[in-house]
C-alpha cells in the first residue's frame, strides 16, 4: 500500500490536451481554419516539447472524421494526405502520447477521457488546438464543471475567424477561470507545483 501511495505522489498532476489537430481539413470552412491554424503549429509543437521535458502527460483528443476503423496511426496517415497534411505532420502524436477519440465537440462526451484523467491523478489541464471557439471551448467548459484548473494559452488555439477565437478565449478566462497567457509565458514547473499543492489540500 505504501509503494502504491508513493507511486501516486510521483505522478505529474498536469496534462496537456491537444484537441483536433489531427484533422483532415476537408469541410467547407477548412481554408479559413487552415489559414488561422498555420501560426499555432510551431507554438503547440514547442509547448508539447516543453511539457514532455517536465514529464507532463500529453493527451490528444481527436475526432476520427468518419474513420471508425482506424487507430491513431491510420488516422494520422489519412489526415497527412489531406489538405492540412503539413499541419498534421508537424503535430502528430508520439508513441508514448495518449490518444482519445471523440464523437462530438467536447473531449468528455462519450469518451474515456474522465477515466484517464482520474487514473493519471490530473488536477490541471492545459488546452490547445482547433477550433478554439468550438471543440476547445466545449472541452474547457466540461473540464471546468468537473473541477479542473484550466490553462488555454492564447497563441495555441485557432478558429475559422480570428475574432471568434478571441471571444472564446475571453469567455474561457471570464467564465471558466482559465489562464489564457501565451504559451511562452507559462511556467510549467510552477503550474506543476501549484497543482501538487492543490492536490494535497484536497487530500486533507
Amino acid at each position: 500500500m505504501e509503494k502504491q501511495h508513493q507511486h501516486e505522489n510521483n505522478k505529474i498532476p498536469v496534462a496537456l490536451l491537444i484537441i483536433d489537430v489531427i484533422n483532415d481539413f476537408n469541410f467547407p470552412e477548412a481554408p479559413l481554419l487552415l489559414k488561422t491554424s498555420a501560426p499555432i503549429a510551431d507554438k503547440i509543437y514547442d509547448l508539447k516539447k516543453r511539457a514532455k521535458k517536465e514529464k507532463i502527460p500529453v493527451i490528444y483528443v481527436n475526432d476520427n472524421f468518419g474513420q471508425w476503423q482506424s487507430d491513431k496511426h491510420k488516422l494520422v496517415d489519412y489526415c497527412s494526405t489531406q489538405p492540412g497534411g503539413e499541419f498534421v505532420k508537424k503535430l502528430q502524436p508520439d508513441d508514448d502520447d495518449f490518444f482519445v477519440v471523440k464523437p462530438k465537440h467536447s473531449g468528455f462526451f462519450s469518451t474515456p477521457l474522465s477515466t484517464l484523467l482520474n487514473e493519471l491523478s490530473i488536477q490541471t489541464l492545459i488546452l490547445c488546438g482547433v477550433a478554439g471557439n468550438i471543440c476547445v471551448l466545449f472541452t474547457a467548459n466540461d473540464a471546468y464543471m468537473r473541477g479542473f484548473t484550466l490553462y488555454a494559452p492564447a497563441d495555441c488555439s485557432a478558429s475559422n475567424i480570428e475574432e471568434d477565437n478571441e471571444r472564446a478565449l475571453i469567455l474561457m478566462e471570464k467564465t471558466l477561470n482559465a489562464d489564457i497567457s501565451k504559451s511562452e509565458e507559462l511556467d510549467l514547473r510552477a503550474i506543476i507545483d501549484q497543482a501538487n499543492e492543490n492536490k494535497h489540500k484536497t487530500m486533507y
